[in-house]
């Protein structure tokens, strides 16, 4: 598939919703022409070719930039050298304004919603898989820190377990920045990989997989919690031994009692400060446990969208020995994953962002 009908494939939707609104524009307009002024077909039309005016509007700038674009590429073959330079630079301004004018057209469209400016928190967890589990939710993490950087998001490791091969049990993490919960809130699911692991002696490919949960981070004023509804524990921070371990009671275990959440931070020295992330999280869960059909337990609405961590319940593969993702949700593959698994993963969320709204 070349570039141009590579983007062609990934504009579907936005196509589409294009072409339904100008029929549904053009049967308003019919209603206009034959409906009697004091019907209520007749109002209930003009409201709606109200809404739809604008895009109409916009439609129309960009069909006529498209015809221009044609023009000015047909010139650019045929003309001489003087006039060819000069066609480029044209068509270099036009592609420019019909991008601007698309991304309009967008907003209307696909209007974000408003939790989507909101900072995210993101919790990685080992599925099925054992050690090779635990480094493929390290390499999920490596690779949503890179992301972070190129977006110039801020990453703050709320909490994290290691297993025996400096992989990641669980890890929960901040994203910090305006956009942050929207890039990240198609990744909640159960993420399977295949590959020859570090671990591996005859070059046999394993089948492993983490689990994503995402969450927009809430402030203490939106969600305010009943000191009386927590139960709050103290003690010593687990490590892998010699001074990294914390020989004071500084870890903290929070209960929320009438869900029975439970938090756990025990990556800070201070006693406060595990505490203050330990809200953090008990915040986003309690958020997303309210908004959920079951209001049993939070582990009921990750199930919702992470499942069991099961191999076959999954949202997305990653193929290493043929560089492929798949996302089983959009039925897309990429044929980069070296790249997205460095942080390269603009293409992929946009891509989400316009098919999964």
């Amino acid at each position: 598939m070349d570039q141009n009908n590579q983007n062609e494939y990934f504009s579907t939707p936005f196509k589409d919703k294009l072409r339904n609104i100008q029929k549904e524009y053009e049967k308003y307009l019919d209603v206009m022409t034959s409906a009697d002024k004091s019907s209520l077909e007749f109002k209930e039309a003009v409201i709606k070719l109200r809404e739809m005016e604008e895009v109409i509007r916009l439609k129309g700038s960009r069909d006529n930039i498209k015809k221009k674009i044609e023009e000015t590429e047909e010139l650019a073959r045929t003309a001489d050298t003087e006039i060819k330079g000069l066609a480029e630079e044209e068509l270099k301004a036009l592609v420019k304004e019909k991008t601007q004018i698309e991304e309009k057209i967008k907003e209307i469209l696909f209007p974000g919603k408003a939790e989507d400016i909101k900072n995210a928190i993101v919790e990685i967890r080992a599925g099925i898989g054992g050690e090779e589990a635990s480094l493929f939710a390290r390499d999920l993490f490596r690779m949503y820190s890179r992301f972070c950087e190129r977006k110039g998001y801020g990453v703050e490791i709320l909490s994290s377990h290691q297993s025996c091969t400096s992989g990641f049990k669980e890890i929960i993490f901040s994203v910090k920045g305006k956009g942050a919960y929207g890039s990240f809130k198609y990744e909640s699911g159960v993420h399977r990989v295949q590959r020859v692991p570090d671990t591996e002696n005859y070059g046999r490919i394993h089948t492993s997989a983490a689990t994503v949960a995402v969450f927009p981070e809430m402030e203490e004023k939106e969600l305010r919690i009943d000191p009386a509804e927590l139960k709050i524990e103290t003690f010593r921070s687990s490590g892998a031994g010699g001074q990294s371990v914390n020989k004071t009671s500084s870890a903290v275990r929070i209960v929320h009692i009438p869900t029975g959440i439970v938090v756990s931070c025990q990556d800070e020295r201070s006693q406060m400060q595990n505490k203050v992330k330990g809200m953090k999280i008990l915040r986003a869960r309690l958020k997303n446990l309210y908004e959920s059909e079951k209001k049993s337990k939070i582990d009921s609405a990750r199930r919702e969208s992470v499942r069991t961590g099961e191999r076959s319940e999954k949202i997305r593969t990653y193929n290493f020995p043929q560089n492929r993702l798949t996302d089983h949700r959009i039925d897309l593959s990429l044929y980069n994953l070296d790249r997205i698994m460095e942080g390269e993963m603009e293409e992929l969320v946009k891509i989400l962002g316009e098919r999964l709204q």
